[in-house]
């Protein structure tokens, strides 16, 4: 399989940013297109504070950090691509005109991936002569740190574009799942918002404070979380009997709390009890901050267990 040596980035949020600094890394020279004329300073700076990151997590290799350019069209972006990780704005009229824009432009064998977080593969697919190139890429924020993508394919999806799209995440040192069946907001984002469903409804019905309900998360289940997943974990904490035990005896006490799971809408007053909390929680700290105690968490926890898995 000939490897991918070049990669174009539509879109440089951050998003995009972080996918680029992630492909640099890999040895990859990296393109970019952003209508925004402030990008490239903005996309360099976010490189520049990433790569320490991406050094303590040994995910640079061959390292190629000025392999970088940046072009004034989407279509001369990707015209030297392998491979296109597209991070345009959630909105099916920009993504379709996006995708008009370069299909001319591609080489032959050039694999298109989308970064969105809600559509689905089949609207995104109408915005193609041929969607056989296309799949879904959708990676978890700050791709450069978080491992998990989540790719899905369909059947005008070409032969071999998911295995070779897979193979490539892989190799910059990515988890990756496949959907099997589209749904919006994918795997990840779903069991996310079913997480916060409950913990806003318990904080508007006064169970907890926003802070505690946060605590409880990442001094819980956060934890076993980060190293096995739910239903293995569940299989884990019935001994010898497994899974099958562990249902045995609690599903009467799930299906109790399934019953009793509240149903909240983000309204306004509901927002402003939420960033209340998150205010007092936060005890000043900006979210540039946050964030890099979050990334230094991030990078401590899979360096921790990096040889484990």
């Amino acid at each position: 399989m000939k490897r991918i040596s070049h990669v174009a980035i539509l879109g440089a949020g951050v998003i995009g940013a972080s996918w680029a600094a992630l492909f640099l890394a890999s040895g990859r020279s990296v393109s970019v297109f952003d209508p925004d004329t402030d990008s490239e300073g903005s996309v360099r700076a976010y490189i520049e504070k990433a790569w320490p990151a991406l050094e303590k997590l040994g995910l640079v290799d061959r390292a190629q950090p000025d392999a970088l350019s940046f072009a004034n069209t989407a279509a001369k972006a990707v015209a030297e691509a392998d491979f296109v990780q597209e991070n345009v704005p959630e909105r099916l009229p920009v993504k379709h005109a996006t995708y008009r824009e370069i299909e001319a432009a591609l080489k032959q064998d050039t694999i298109v991936s989308s970064s969105t977080s809600g559509l689905t593969l089949e609207a995104l697919q109408d915005g193609w002569k041929d969607p056989a190139c296309f799949l879904l890429g959708h990676p978890f924020n700050p791709p450069h740190l978080i491992p998990l993508v989540e790719l899905t394919a369909n059947s005008r999806t070409g032969a071999n574009v998911l295995e070779r799209a897979e193979t490539f995440y892989q190799d910059v040192g990515k988890v990756t799942i496949r959907i099997n069946k589209g749904m919006p907001g994918h795997v990840a984002n779903r069991l996310q918002a079913a997480v916060w469903r409950e913990a806003i409804y318990m904080a508007i019905e006064g169970v907890a404070s926003v802070e505690d309900i946060d605590k409880a998360m990442w001094a819980g289940p956060g934890l076993r979380w980060a190293s096995m997943g739910p239903t293995m974990l569940f299989h884990l904490g019935a001994g010898e009997g497994g899974l099958r035990s562990f249902c045995e005896h609690f599903k009467d006490t799930f299906n109790g709390w399934w019953d009793d799971l509240g149903d909240p809408r983000l309204d306004d007053q509901i927002v402003e009890q939420l960033v209340a909390g998150l205010e007092e929680q936060a005890c000043g700290q900006t979210p540039e901050d946050l964030s890099r105690v979050r990334d230094k968490m991030l990078v401590a926890i899979q360096t921790a267990t990096r040889d484990l898995r």
